[in-house]
């Protein structure tokens, strides 16, 4: 099914959706108190991203609130600075997943995104549909359920976008998912389209090494991590790349 992208503008802000996935979204579908009165509300979790799983019309989804990180999540909390609708983090994040979708690689769909403009500064949401079954590379590491074959799977997965000239700005352990059936990438927060180029891409890649190593990847020496992990993923990274 095409993309049908539509807006929504009221005086509270904006919301960009895909009316091809739901006809109408309102400023209630961002909010989990909305979802919670009508028992739709599964799961919420706390921290930074204020993620909520939502029993959606259009199936389960995850709902995103953008929170900073850092010492300027003091200042700012949830709150950026506005420099115009397309410019703003929810709206390049739904059409770079747009691309993402509509170039076959496996990412979150998207349902809808939302600012809301207050003066000089936005808040914003976004919805994609949940992908079902999933663990994350983390929990995979952390059950110690990472294997060579697995890296070769990150490292294809993680091929296929770079050959796409899609770079993630935050690739680590915590945004590959992994089901029975494939792989996928999430959160793209800050992520674009490039031109593919080996200096973003081994940075990349090197992200990916210090989260998986930070979560304990190689706890049982620099050397076997090298030889069963990451000389893996980098053999199927390279020739998915060059495929």
């Amino acid at each position: 099914m095409m993309m049908q992208e539509r807006t929504y503008k009221d005086a509270e802000g904006a919301i960009l959706f895909d009316a091809a996935v739901s006809p109408q979204v309102g400023h209630g579908w961002f909010a989990p108190d909305y979802w919670r009165a009508q028992g739709a509300l599964h799961t919420q979790a706390g921290g930074r991203g204020g993620v909520a799983i939502v029993a959606a019309p259009v199936g389960e989804c995850v709902l995103r609130h953008y929170r900073r990180g850092g010492l300027v999540a003091a200042l700012m909390g949830d709150r950026y600075l506005w420099t115009g609708a397309d410019r703003t983090r929810p709206f390049k994040e739904f059409r770079l997943l747009a691309e993402i979708t509509r170039l076959g690689l496996p990412g979150p769909a998207v349902v809808a995104a939302r600012y809301c403009r207050r003066g000089l500064l936005y808040s914003a949401d976004l919805i994609t549909r949940r992908i079902a079954d999933a663990q994350t590379l983390a929990e995979r590491l952390a059950a110690e359920r990472l294997d060579g074959e697995l890296a070769e799977e990150v490292g294809a997965l993680v091929a296929r976008f770079h050959r796409a000239g899609i770079w993630h700005a935050d690739l680590n352990a915590h945004n590959v998912l992994v089901t029975s059936d494939e792989l996928y990438l999430i959160d793209f927060d800050r992520g674009r389209v490039r031109t593919p180029a080996t200096a973003w891409q081994q940075a990349n890649l090197r992200r990916l090494r210090r989260s998986l190593c930070k979560l304990g990847a190689a706890s049982g020496g620099e050397a076997a991590f090298e030889e069963t992990i990451w000389q893996p993923l980098l053999y199927r990274y390279q020739r998915t790349l060059d495929a």
